[in-house]
């Protein structure tokens, strides 16, 4: 607590709470994460489902918007993964919409951001990385591994190359999980100190302009990072169903 009763603590707001009593989180507790993912699931349903079922030939707003993410999600599968990678669309299709849903949501006044927590991202990546190695093994067999072996580089340097590509890709989850989850936990915290100041007077209109800027700034990054974790998914992907690009 600061001196004179003022005090700010910005990282409250990730804290996770049962919503039913109780101090202790189990993983068959309900709390305020499983509240907001739900609800994210719930939002998506809402505008790709419900929002798309009358099909107009002129499109409603939510149509609109359904249809204009449906389009840029399909063209960046195509772009990234080429033609092979097209019939993973689904999956990264509703990967993407399920972060982006997470990370507007999070915007929304007391509501929990769930993608600022590590488990969240790093559960999704973790999906996306085995999904990946699995898919590439089917697919290619041990030809899969061919990856990881440089066949441009003098033979003398291929082996630590392997090396180097092993732990590159093997570090990929904690790289795509914690770039999500660090960029929302650090904007929500910044923006927390500055409404905590705003509730100060001398210093309030200062604040609260810095409070709209920042808050516009995060509503850039909850889109920028939904399609940055989307399109490493398809860079990763594309490894799988590609062909070798050593």
């Amino acid at each position: 607590m600061a001196e004179g009763g003022f005090a700010i603590h910005p990282m409250d707001q990730f804290v996770v709470k049962p919503l039913f009593g109780g101090d202790h989180v189990e993983f068959y507790t309900f709390t305020n994460v499983t509240l907001w993912l739900g609800i994210a699931v719930l939002a998506i349903i809402a505008l790709m489902v419900i929002g798309t079922r009358g099909r107009a030939i002129i499109p409603s707003r939510s149509q609109s918007i359904a249809e204009v993410l449906y389009g840029f999600i399909h063209s960046m599968v195509e772009d990234v993964t080429g033609h092979e990678g097209v019939k993973y669309f689904p999956y990264v299709m509703t990967l993407f919409m399920f972060v982006l849903a997470a990370n507007l949501l999070g915007l929304i006044p007391m509501s929990f951001t769930t993608t600022s927590h590590v488990a969240v991202t790093v559960t999704l990546a973790l999906l996306v990385f085995f999904g990946v190695t699995l898919l590439g093994l089917v697919r290619k067999g041990p030809a899969f591994l061919a990856m990881f072996w440089v066949s441009s580089a003098p033979l003398a340097l291929r082996p630590v190359l392997a090396i180097i590509e092993v732990i590159s890709y093997f570090v990929r989850p904690v790289s795509h999980s914690i770039r999500l989850a660090g960029n929302l936990m650090a904007g929500h915290a910044v923006i927390k100190v500055f409404a905590g100041f705003a509730s100060m007077a001398v210093i309030s209109p200062v604040a609260i302009g810095a409070v709209s800027a920042i808050y516009a700034l995060e509503l850039l990054v909850a889109v920028v990072q939904a399609y940055v974790f989307t399109i490493l998914t398809c860079v990763y992907l594309k490894d799988a169903v590609g062909d070798a690009h050593h």
